[in-house]
């Protein structure tokens, strides 16, 4: 292969050929310089010779022969310096044929002359001036010798010089278009392809024409071009892609609000697990759908509902015993699974008959605890990705928080049913049953005095009987009031004076009510107990303080609530074993404690007594928070 010529070896070859060019231009220029100023000394000095030549022939007769032979010696050295030239001078005789000719006719005429002047008698002055007229006219002929070539060295130098004008102007031309050629042209084909990749033309290609360093900078930027457009397409693709992934993870995102709506909307297993199928189907795009219910012991699924499924399938398959079909996973090893039903050896027959070919099923389960599955039927066969099992567990772990939750709620209601019959039972033992019992030992007494025929003693027993029974019968009107107090949303205002009112009709005491300061307003739960305190220390009052008036007194403020109860009746010992009044408190105190509040009771012999009921300022933050909300 042969190597490429790169630009920088055509710029070198080009700029050495024009290089070479000029230097032998200027070297044949100095050369025919220097001979034509050679020449003009060996035309000077020749010249110089006939000067010579006549001041030789006008003092042989005048001077001494000394000064003659200094003459003759001058005269031979100017003739040795013109046959040997002085390149330090410089001079120089351009010799050719008829420069020679003329120069070795001049130097045989001086022997001949020189030997007739100095040798043997001089001749006459007329005889010398025609020797050395002769000798000048040989000279002459030397010198016009000189002179023509000279002449032709002045024309080769004119046209030399012609010739590198010629040649810069060449040169300069050739530079240029070379420079064009090979630098500019390249170059706008390069800023040609630039502005296309600026306009996203990324399928533009600059041309390569030759593989020197511009064509090698075209490739790069071809290859540099087909990557950009390769990763324009590929980004494109990102794009789409991360677009679908996007579009699917709204889906998936909207789904499971679809679902958790549904699931906090549903006050009922059966409704719950009813709608969630129906969702789960229409967002899995299956044939049919059945939620089953696992017992504790994960022997058995229940079908608990169903969406799209055959009537043959769900009455066969309503009770699944785990293990014995391909919908009842047992809890070691519950996964999501995707099982193609044709194929599988232990079905019952059911999906295969009703032409379901694929059983997805997703565990629900809440932590560690199997509470059932979801079967999604196929009649096709189906392969879940990540993200459809993903969402498919998602959507079985929210089922499973909302059974959950329904359980809680059920749990709760139970707790609440049986905290109130624990109540009921309470409250009749601390009234109702004592108030019998002490009418069961009347009658043991009424029935002795009678057999010892004691009439005063079974009037005073009848008397006893009559006044336990009032008081049996205060205690179940006091019971039923206290029954019927509901959690409401009304102040405690009105609730104080409703219950005051009901107190001054059946004990006939007067009562009065303040309330100072505007507290937050109470949470109704609280507000129950609040009032179950104060109708007990009022029923300790009827039974016990023999008072004439009641005051209930409220303080609210930023601090909380604080209500008392004082009385003008007969009071107590706080520190005496007064067993009603003990449960009375005691009763207080357990409702107190329900709420976080606190019971203090003081009392004065003789002056009566006061119940003060101090709630926290917890006790109105679950109110306030729902007023905001």
């Amino acid at each position: 292969m042969k190597t490429p010529w790169t630009l920088a070896r055509k710029l070198l070859a080009i700029g050495s050929a024009v290089l070479v060019l000029a230097l032998g231009s200027i070297g044949l220029t100095l050369w025919v310089s220097w001979q034509l100023e050679g020449g003009a000394a060996a035309v000077n000095e020749a010249g110089r010779m006939r000067m010579q030549t006549w001041r030789l022939a006008a003092s042989l007769h005048d001077v001494p022969p000394a000064q003659v032979q200094t003459q003759i010696d001058r005269f031979q050295d100017s003739l040795d310096l013109l046959a040997q030239g002085d390149p330090s001078r410089p001079l120089l005789v351009p010799w050719n044929d008829a420069a020679k000719a003329a120069f070795h006719d001049v130097v045989q005429q001086w022997q001949a002359l020189h030997a007739r002047w100095t040798q043997g008698p001089l001749p006459e002055a007329a005889a010398v001036r025609a020797d050395a007229e002769s000798f000048v006219r040989s000279v002459d002929v030397f010198v016009g010798a000189i002179e023509q070539q000279l002449a032709r060295f002045t024309s080769i130098l004119h046209l030399y010089q012609l010739a590198m004008l010629g040649l810069a102007l060449a040169a300069a031309v050739v530079l240029l278009y070379t420079g064009y050629l090979f630098v500019l042209e390249p170059l706008a084909r390069l800023q040609r392809g630039l502005q296309s990749m600026e306009q996203a033309d990324f399928a533009a290609r600059v041309e390569v024409q030759r593989m020197d360093e511009f064509g090698r900078l075209a490739a790069g930027f071809n290859r540099m071009a087909q990557t950009l457009q390769s990763l324009y397409r590929s980004l494109e693709d990102k794009v789409r892609e991360k677009t679908a992934s996007l579009e699917l993870e709204r889906g998936r995102l909207a789904a499971l609000y679809e679902v958790s709506a549904l699931l906090a909307r549903a006050d009922t297993l059966d409704g719950m697990a009813q709608g969630f199928a129906t969702k789960v189907r229409r967002l899995a795009h299956a044939d049919a759908v059945a939620i089953r219910w696992s017992d504790e012991a994960n022997q058995r699924y229940l079908l608990l509902a169903g969406a799209g499924l055959p009537k043959a399938l769900s009455e066969g398959e309503h009770c699944v015993v785990t293990g014995e079909c391909l919908c009842g996973q047992s809890a070691a090893d519950a996964r999501t699974r995707v099982i193609p039903i044709v194929s599988a050896d232990r079905t019952l027959g059911h999906c295969a008959r009703e032409g379901f070919r694929t059983l997805v099923s997703v565990p629900v389960r809440l932590q560690q605890r199997l509470l059932g599955e979801v079967d999604l039927f196929f009649r096709e066969d189906v392969a879940l990705g990540a993200e459809e099992r993903s969402l498919l567990d998602a959507l079985a772990s929210h089922l499973a928080g909302a059974m959950e939750g329904l359980r809680a709620a059920a749990l709760e209601r139970e707790t609440a049913v049986a905290e109130e019959r624990s109540f009921i039972a309470r409250e009749l033992h601390d009234s109702i049953a004592q108030s019998l019992a002490f009418l069961k030992i009347q009658v043991q007494l009424l029935r002795a005095s009678r057999g010892r025929g004691d009439e005063a003693g079974v009037e005073r027993t009848l008397g006893e009987l009559d006044t336990g029974v009032n008081e049996c019968m205060g205690d179940v009107r006091e019971l039923l009031v206290h029954f019927r107090t509901r959690t409401n949303t009304e102040h405690i205002e009105p609730a104080l004076r409703t219950t005051l009112q009901k107190f001054e009709h059946q004990t006939g005491l007067k009562t009065h009510l303040e309330i100072d300061g505007h507290g937050l307003p109470l949470d109704p739960d609280v507000q129950v107990q609040v009032l179950h305190v104060v109708q007990e220390a009022l029923s300790n009052v009827r039974k016990h303080a023999h008072a004439s008036q009641v005051w209930v007194e409220v303080a609210a403020d930023s601090a909380g609530w604080r209500f008392e109860v004082r009385d003008d009746g007969q009071g107590f010992e706080p520190e005496a074993d007064r067993a009603e009044t003990h449960v009375g408190l005691r009763i207080m105190r357990e409702r107190a404690a329900r709420i976080g509040a606190q019971v203090r009771v003081d009392a004065v012999p003789g002056a009566g007594s006061c119940v003060t009921l101090t709630l926290p300022p917890s006790a109105t933050a679950t109110a306030a928070t729902s007023a905001a909300a």
